[in-house]
């Protein structure tokens, strides 16, 4: 029998349900597609220890050690993108999510969930300096979904996923500055193994391929974060660093701000404060 994420909760087991995402190994890079796509995915195969990520940082809280997410909350303003290393294409992302992460807090045993059902905001610099913002959501293994709402540095941005009834999942994007919104519900065979609250370099499909390079972004404040309802109860045992090649951290997020709902983001830096 195939193992699935039910299973692997129910039986405790520790071996990794990491699925191919359209055609692409985790942690490799894409072929398909066209130059701008990109999938927002958690590379579990290039970490170097259990909380350690080539493309992710942020909290990862685990359904082993907690049950089943079916709703998420969080609040966050949107940073300012600058360039880190001058001519170079650099991109970024803001999101919370659902699936996709280790099912356990700290990622001991390796086991992930392989769908993923997110939204955030895109924060990216181009090779001639020029930065640019948009608001988008995400379906595993499909690539984002840019959305018609505008965002900018500063703003402050709502984003709440739920599933409404089982397999239908709704999605809204508030942009609290300026009063505009964006909800859209989808059908999804979520599994609701890990809830993520994430700044990312994203991974690039067609002929960019790869993960993207990161940009100097200003501290990411997170704030409201809520799963099924309640608050998230942030634990310092749920952070995961950004870590390069050799296995160096330089993005990571603080510890949970006082009220547990929270922390800040910080790049280019082992430590954050």
């Amino acid at each position: 029998m195939r193992l699935t994420l039910r299973t692997a909760i129910a039986a405790g087991a520790v071996t990794a349900v990491v699925a191919p995402v359209a055609g692409v190994a985790a942690g490799a890079s894409a072929t398909t597609t066209t130059g701008r796509d990109r999938l927002h995915l958690l590379s579990a195969a290039t970490r170097f220890h259990a909380a350690e990520s080539n493309n992710w940082f942020g909290y990862n809280q685990g359904a082993l050690s907690h049950s089943r997410y079916t709703s998420i909350t969080g609040n966050w303003t949107v940073p300012t993108a600058t360039q880190h290393s001058t001519g170079q294409d650099e991109y970024s992302s803001t999101w919370i999510g659902i699936g996709g992460g280790c099912i356990d807090d700290g990622c001991g045993t390796g086991v992930t969930d392989e769908t993923l059902i997110q939204a955030g905001t895109e924060q990216d610099v181009a090779a001639d300096g020029t930065a640019s913002y948009n608001a988008w959501w995400e379906i595993i293994p499909e690539p984002e979904t840019a959305v018609s709402l505008p965002v900018h540095p500063g703003d402050q941005i709502h984003v709440a996923i739920a599933e409404s009834t089982p397999g239908l999942w709704s999605i809204e994007i508030d942009n609290v500055s300026t009063g505009q919104n964006f909800s859209t519900t989808t059908p999804y065979p979520g599994l609701g193994g890990s809830a993520e609250w994430i700044e990312e370099t994203p991974l690039l499909l067609g002929t960019n391929a790869g993960f993207g390079a990161l940009p100097n972004l200003t501290p990411v404040q997170f704030s409201g974060a809520t799963v099924n309802g309640a608050n998230a109860g942030l634990d310092s045992s749920q952070e995961m660093d950004l870590v390069d090649n050799s296995g160096t951290v330089y993005a990571a997020p603080s510890a949970p701000n006082a009220t547990r709902d929270g922390f800040t983001a910080c790049t280019w830096t082992a430590t954050c404060q």
